[in-house]
């Protein structure tokens, strides 16, 4: 088996089950979140773990393209210092693909669901008691996978580019020899 597929069929999950996700794979989640790296080793994240049904309603209920988020048992806002927008985008795609991995690992799923416009931004860090300095983007939802499939009307279709589309060797456009 080759070794990376386990990481190759991670995927945005946005259809759950109702089971509960327990502490504990919470707790090792966040963990792993703890432990990815980040730019100058600034580790500028705060994790608010949300189960209360009313506040992950209130969440999806901000943009049409989140409302699957309700139904997700568990979800973790990301929540960053907002001191170096810059570095902090490239430490949040980190931290996001480590719980969405991590989740996988553990055998639940994992979708993000981006808050959207500052507008939704500003509401999403109302709900959450979130201090207006710091900047919250996105959740990531945790659950047992009901369905790969993508409940929105207007969802991407499904697959991958071919790799001949996307790499280059040496200069930019250039084949592989």
């Amino acid at each position: 088996m080759d070794p990376l597929e386990p990481i190759r069929r991670v995927s945005q999950i946005r259809e759950f089950t109702s089971g509960v996700v327990p502490d504990e794979a919470i707790d090792q989640l966040l963990e792993l979140a703890r432990w990815t790296g980040s730019s100058k080793n600034t580790q500028p994240w705060h994790f608010i773990v949300v189960r209360d049904r009313e506040t992950l309603r209130k969440l999806a209920e901000l943009r049409p393209n989140i409302n699957w988020a309700a139904a997700a048992p568990v979800g973790i806002a990301l929540v960053l210092t907002g001191e170096d927008a810059h570095s902090e985008s490239y430490d949040e795609g980190r931290v996001t693909e480590r719980l969405l991995t991590g989740a996988t690992m553990l055998g639940y799923g994992a979708g993000v669901a981006w808050f959207g416009e500052p507008h939704h931004e500003a509401e999403a860090k109302r709900i959450l008691g979130i201090p207006e300095s710091r900047q919250a983007r996105q959740m990531v939802l945790i659950g047992r996978r009901k369905s790969t499939r993508d409940p929105r009307p207007t969802g991407p279709p499904r697959g991958r580019r071919p790799l001949s589309e996307l790499v280059s060797f040496e200069r930019f456009g250039a084949p592989k020899r």
